[in-house]
C-alpha cells in the first residue's frame, strides 16, 4: 500500500480532547503525516503544550479551547474555524466525559447530566457543525472515539457504558445520511487503554489484572496504539470505509 494513501497535507483536523491521552496521540500523528490540527480541549494552557510538541517536530498545529459539552463553545469554535480556515477536512470527536464510577443504581442526576451531555450530545452538534463545513467541498471524514463498553458494559460504569453505545448508533446514523454528501463517519472502539481519564480503574490493581489476564495479548495498550486506526479512517486509504466500529482491545471482545 503506498504511504501517499495516508497523506493528510492541506487538510484542516479538529481533534477534542487532545491535550493528553488518546487525543493527543491523535493529533501528533495526523500532524505528523501532513495535517494541520486543531489541538482542542477544555484548558487552552494544556492545547498549547502539545500545539508545541508538533511544531517542535515540525508539525502544524493550533490551539482552541472548547468544552464540548457547551452548545456556545461549540457554535465559537466553529465559527473560528471558519473565519481562519474556511474549511474542515477531518472532525475527531475524541473528548469524552466519565465522572462517577460506582453502581448504577447510585448514578445521580449531575453525572448523569455530565456524562449525556459531553458523550451524546456534544458528538452529536459537533458533527453536525462540522458536516455544515464538509457538505460545501463534498467530502470529509469524521472519527468518533467510542468504547469496547459500547459492546460490553463494564461493571460500575453504566451511564458511561451507555453513552459509548449511543456514539455507536450515532455513527452509524451520521454514515448513512452523510454518505450522500461525500462525508465518511466512522468509529474507534478502544480496550484498556492507560491514561490519565482512565486513572480511576488504573488504582485498582486487581481488577486490571482480571481484564488484562482476558486480553489475549495480555497487556493494556498504550495511547499511540489507538492512533494508527484514526489516521487510517480519516485519510484515503479508508476512501470507502463508512459506518464502520472498529474494535482495537488487544482481543478482549473475541
Amino acid at each position: 500500500m503506498s504511504t501517499s494513501l495516508f497523506d493528510l497535507s492541506g487538510k484542516i483536523a479538529l481533534v477534542t480532547g487532545a491535550s493528553r491521552g488518546i487525543g493527543e496521540a491523535i493529533a501528533k500523528l495526523l500532524a505528523k503525516h501532513g495535517a494541520h490540527v486543531i489541538v482542542s480541549s477544555r484548558k487552552i494552557d494544556d492545547c498549547q503544550s502539545v500545539v508545541q510538541a508538533i511544531r517542535a517536530s515540525a508539525g502544524k498545529a493550533e490551539a482552541i479551547a472548547c468544552h464540548v459539552g457547551s452548545m456556545e463553545d461549540i457554535a465559537t469554535l466553529f465559527e473560528t474555524i471558519k473565519t481562519r480556515h474556511g474549511k474542515l477536512d477531518i472532525l475527531v470527536n475524541n473528548a469524552a466525559a466519565n465522572p462517577y464510577y460506582g453502581n448504577i443504581l447510585d448514578t445521580d442526576l449531575n453525572a448523569f447530566n455530565k456524562t449525556v451531555e459531553v458523550n451524546i450530545r456534544g458528538y452529536f452538534f459537533m458533527t453536525i457543525e462540522a458536516c455544515k463545513l464538509m457538505r460545501e467541498q463534498g467530502r470529509g471524514a469524521i472519527v468518533n472515539t467510542a468504547s469496547v463498553n459500547a459492546l460490553q458494559p463494564a461493571e460500575l460504569q453504566g451511564i458511561y457504558s451507555i453513552s459509548k453505545a449511543a456514539v455507536v448508533n450515532m455513527t452509524k446514523s451520521f454514515a448513512k445520511e452523510c454518505g450522500p454528501l461525500g462525508i465518511r463517519v466512522n468509529a474507534l472502539l478502544p480496550g484498556l487503554t492507560k491514561t490519565r481519564f482512565a486513572g480511576a480503574l488504573f488504582q485498582q490493581q486487581a481488577l486490571v489484572e482480571q481484564v488484562v489476564g482476558a486480553i489475549p495479548l495480555r497487556r493494556h495498550a498504550e495511547p499511540e496504539e489507538m492512533a494508527g486506526t484514526v489516521l487510517y479512517l480519516a485519510s484515503d486509504a479508508a476512501s470507502y470505509t463508512n459506518g464502520e466500529c472498529i474494535v482495537v482491545d488487544g482481543g478482549l471482545t473475541i
